[in-house]
């Protein structure tokens, strides 16, 4: 698990095919369409990272494989090329490492599990911050909300408003100075595509609620809102839309 504080711009020095690592070395991993990628530490302070610890390199989780003073390797499937950007090709990268238990959530809850990517619609000056404008897929829609939480490249975010036109849905980000300057946003431009992670608190709510409409649990009958209610320790039932 991840906050979404990057903590270092590392970069992805090089990439080779899969097939071209089980031609040299024995291994388990079966994914001949993924990638193994070598990767820059930058000024990340690796002294605790060890051989199969995480770390988030642009908003996505990977496994640290043969961690040295300089950089590592990880191994990238094709299903994580499919839903990322930036990490098939050697540049610069965010990286953050994973969160103890005891560490400070700095942002917000990050798993690294990308959901898909955001298409730069704008990026403006606004007094001393700069806003990004972010297309979203119309399948991760749902899930962003005003002043909610979400991780672009692996950065915790707020959203700070959102516009839904003609099937389109659009967000608008606050980027104050500090992030600015600590990350890679400087560097985007209009139509290039950023890792998006939708809050992970979000996406279970409305599968939730998603199996309980698909299965006729919702709306829910006033004995069964009074028991749910009390099982999360509210005395005031939850009650679904009345006809």
């Amino acid at each position: 698990m991840f906050t979404g504080i990057v903590q270092a711009i590392g970069r992805i020095e090089g990439v080779m095919s899969q097939s071209q690592v089980l031609s040299h070395e024995s291994s388990p991993y079966s994914d001949a369409q993924g990638l193994r990628v070598h990767l820059l530490w930058g000024d990340l302070d690796s002294s605790d990272i060890s051989e199969g610890d995480s770390i988030s390199v642009n908003g996505a989780c990977m496994t640290v494989i043969s961690p040295t003073g300089q950089g590592c390797f990880f191994d990238i499937s094709r299903e994580s090329l499919n839903r990322t950007v930036g990490l098939d090709q050697p540049g610069p990268v965010h990286l953050e490492k994973a969160v103890r238990a005891n560490d400070r959530l700095g942002g917000h809850i990050v798993s690294g599990h990308v959901d898909g990517t955001a298409r730069v619609a704008g990026l403006r000056s606004r007094d001393e911050s700069n806003e990004l404008l972010l297309e979203v897929p119309p399948s991760l829609a749902m899930f962003i909300t005003e002043k909610g939480s979400v991780s672009v490249h692996g950065v915790s975010l707020t959203v700070n408003t959102v516009t839904d036109r003609d099937g389109q849905t659009e967000m608008s980000i606050n980027l104050i100075p500090h992030t600015w300057k600590k990350t890679l946003f400087s560097r985007v431009g209009v139509g290039d595509r950023l890792n998006l992670e939708v809050d992970p608190i979000a996406r279970q709510v409305a599968r939730v609620l998603e199996s309980m409409i698909a299965s006729g649990r919702w709306p829910m009958a006033p004995g069964q809102a009074a028991g749910a209610a009390a099982a999360f320790g509210s005395d005031t039932p939850v009650e679904g839309p009345r006809a």
